[in-house]
């Protein structure tokens, strides 16, 4: 059981005994007795509603920083995934680039060698 979870079971077995007790060994009559037991639960009642409130704000609290820690690494983790992709882009950019420039070279090689080649004519 939560930390919470504890205080509040003690807070109500606490009450309950405080109760118990109160009946057995009132000195007064019934009908002040009822009303200090009455008195006793509301204020009882009070402080768990206080205590469920609070524990209610500490994990609205806890939830959101959560969020916020989860989003921060989200966004760094994006970053850094787009800069890698970036990174890539421009290193396959470079090797296209080397690609053309030897396609380019291999091309007038073969141009060349194509003026080259003696083509014997027909003599009519």
């Amino acid at each position: 059981m939560s930390k919470t979870g504890n205080t509040i079971l003690a807070l109500i077995t606490g009450a309950a005994i405080g109760a118990g007790l109160g009946l057995l060994y009132a000195p007064e009559s019934g009908d002040k007795t009822r009303k200090k037991i009455s008195k006793n639960a509301k204020e009882a009642k009070r402080k768990l509603e206080k205590q469920i409130s609070e524990t209610s704000e500490q994990l609205s609290a806890s939830a959101k920083q959560a969020k916020r820690s989860f989003d921060s690494k989200l966004e760094d983790t994006l970053k850094t995934a787009s800069s890698k992709a970036d990174d890539i882009l421009v290193s396959m950019e470079k090797k296209l680039e080397e690609l053309r420039k030897k396609n380019a070279k291999a091309s007038q090689e073969v141009v060349k060698e194509v003026k080259d080649i003696d083509v014997p004519t027909a003599k009519a």
